[in-house]
């Protein structure tokens, strides 16, 4: 959505702006599909982020999966073909992008899969902190037990 946000406002729509069912600034821009490669550019991230439910990306390796880098590969070449390629842009309806929307679209990847980075963080130290309370509390409850055991 911000990629296409993006294109609307470079055509020169601007909030308030009348929008009807098509407006004239953005007969050209649907041609465009900025939010195709932006979901594109997305699963991307979530593919990487995708890899691990606690450990840091960082520690299981980004290129260790040579499946999924493939995939990723022919992923963004089918994209590319679909958005650039004459044939296919008259078969899927597309138009090729400007450079300012690909420099919107391009850093998606990155933040998808930083915000889950950060979220996979978070429950790390959140883990963390309930082992941590939960074995002092447990030692607690040993060393209270075997107390009362040698007063009584």
């Amino acid at each position: 959505m911000g990629g296409f946000l993006f294109t609307l406002w470079h055509a020169g729509w601007s909030p308030g702006d009348p929008t009807g069912a098509v407006p004239p600034c953005t007969r050209h821009i649907w041609k465009r599909r900025p939010h195709f490669v932006g979901i594109v550019a997305c699963r991307i991230g979530t593919a990487f982020a995708a890899r691990t439910d606690r450990a840091s990306l960082f520690t299981v390796g980004v290129w260790t999966n040579r499946l999924l880098l493939w995939g990723i590969a022919f992923e963004l070449a089918f994209t590319a073909a679909v958005v650039y390629a004459p044939p296919l842009q008259h078969i899927f309806g597309t138009a090729a992008l400007s450079p300012a929307q690909l420099a919107v679209v391009a850093p998606f990847p990155l933040i998808v899969w930083g915000v889950d980075e950060v979220l996979r963080r978070v429950r790390r130290h959140r883990d963390a902190t309930r082992a941590a309370t939960l074995s002092t509390s447990v030692t607690s409850r040993l060393v209270e037990g075997r107390m009362a055991e040698q007063a009584g």
